[in-house]
């Protein structure tokens, strides 16, 4: 896809979910996957969460987001959202890298779901005891 000069792109990262993000200057418009933001996350909470770096960088009415999400469920999309967002706010104004690092949305939370062992029921269940 062509970039216009006026947007920016970035990449976020959470689980199994990768985000590609796209800003342009605008009102406050948010597409994810060509929906809109309450079709795509009927949970008020997961907004919240997209939210947090624009309110941070205090850029919510001033700027549209094109989001294209694949991969994990609906918290996992949300976060790497978050991640990509909070990228791609940097590059369009680098002031305010400190405030997004401070609350640590620029680093990539790492955690994934742990593999089930061998012998297990999962990744630490074991079987249920039977002495008879």
């Amino acid at each position: 896809m062509k970039l216009m000069s006026n947007q920016v792109y970035s990449t976020g990262r959470r689980k199994e979910s990768i985000a590609r993000v796209w800003i342009s200057n605008g009102t406050g418009n948010i597409t994810i996957n060509k929906k809109n933001i309450d079709d795509y996350f009927p949970d008020k909470a997961l907004r919240m969460i997209i939210n947090q770096p624009l309110e941070v960088a205090k850029k919510s009415d001033s700027v549209d987001l094109r989001i294209t999400v694949l991969g994990g469920g609906l918290s996992g999309q949300a976060g790497a959202i978050k991640h990509g967002l909070s990228r791609a706010l940097t590059k369009i104004d680098p002031n305010t890298k400190d405030a997004l690092k401070k609350n640590g949305f620029l680093t990539r939370d790492s955690r994934t779901v742990e593999r089930k062992k061998y012998g297990r029921q999962k990744a630490r269940r074991s079987f249920q005891f039977s002495k008879r």
